[in-house]
This record gives structure tokens, sequence and C-alpha cells, in this order.
């Protein structure tokens, strides 16, 4: 039986980068179907990991992921920014076409992702995948959280809304290290 979306509304997505800045996952409910994880990283180029060649660089578990799986040698990325980078990788849509363009979201920003925008998430749960999402957002918060991936077809979401380095978003290293509040007021605060 043919999937509810045309294969190219799901595969018709740029990606210049690929580790772990965003993490895209999409487990099969009945065992007749492949699991999907996408890897999304930013500032990473195509000769950085051992997978792709680098001579020096070692990442085993992405290896072992690609000798497993299946590896793309030839992708675009719709922008050299996050947010619209982020939207045309989930739409596979240009990221004009939503609105997400040219900049990024950060911490004061209102706006997201549009709600009328179909997802790869939602159009994968319409084909009988549970989803997540773990790593950086970048398409919005909004008020009552309404830009994120929960509000986009994803189950699950662990990351951080926008870039570490926006405020007020605090640096931290879990689980029992500090974390700095660099934006505000440069102080080092404990969670416990």
């Amino acid at each position: 039986q043919p999937p509810p979306y045309p294969a190219s509304k799901l595969l018709n997505m740029s990606c210049r980068q690929l580790l772990f800045s965003a993490i895209f996952t999409a487990t099969v409910i009945t065992a007749d179907k492949p699991n999907i994880i996408v890897l999304f990283a930013d500032d990473l180029g195509f000769g950085d990991l051992s997978v792709y060649g680098h001579p020096t660089s070692t990442s085993p578990n992405l290896d072992k992921m690609a000798k497993e799986g299946l590896v793309f040698t030839q992708f675009y990325s719709a922008s050299p920014v996050c947010s619209p980078s982020r939207a045309a990788l989930l739409t596979g849509r240009y990221q004009s076409r939503s609105g997400i363009w040219p900049g990024v979201f950060g911490a004061a920003s209102t706006g997201g992702l549009p709600h009328n925008e179909t997802t790869s998430a939602e159009a994968l749960k319409e084909a009988g995948y549970a989803t997540g999402m773990v790593g950086k957002w970048h398409l919005g918060v909004g008020k009552n959280q309404t830009y994120l991936p929960t509000n986009h077809g994803f189950d699950y979401y662990m990351g951080i809304p926008y870039s570490h380095d926006m405020c007020p978003c605090l640096v931290c290293f879990y689980p029992h290290q500090p974390c700095f509040d660099k934006c505000r007021t440069g102080e080092t605060i404990l969670l416990t």
C-alpha cells in the first residue's frame, strides 16, 4: 500500500550538516517499516566525519549507523543559517515559502514555523510512525509554547528551543555540573 504522502514530500529535504544539533527520529509502530533517524548539525562540513573519509576524525557510532543504514553523499542545505535550514528539512519546501527567511529565531522572537506547514513528523505519524525530536529546535517557541515540536507532529521533544548561546538559555553540563547564566548575570548556578 503506498504511503499517504508522496515520497517526494517526505524525502525532498535539504541537509548540508549531519551530527547532533538536532536528531529527528521516527520509530516504527509495526515491524513492516524501517526506522528513520535524521541527524542534523550546524557547522559540520562534508569531510569532517570518518564515515565520509576524514583521515583523523573518529566517529565509531556514526560509522556503525552508516554501515547498517543509508548514507547520503550529495545534498544541499536550503540556507546557511539554522532556522531556515531546519524549516526546509522538516517541510521539504524552500524556507521562504514557509516564511522562515532570512534570519533565525531568538529568545525574544514571537513567531515560529506556521502550523499550516506539514512537517515530515506529521506525515510519518499518518503513516504509522511514532516520532521524537532531540536537540536544538530553532523554529520558534511562541506564546504558550505553541511552536515547539510537539505541536508540529512530534510525540516527544527533549532539547533547547534555540541556540545554546542565545539568552535566556542556561549553558549546562549535566548531570552534576554547574550551569552558567552568562547572559544575565555572569554567575554560576548549581541546579539540584
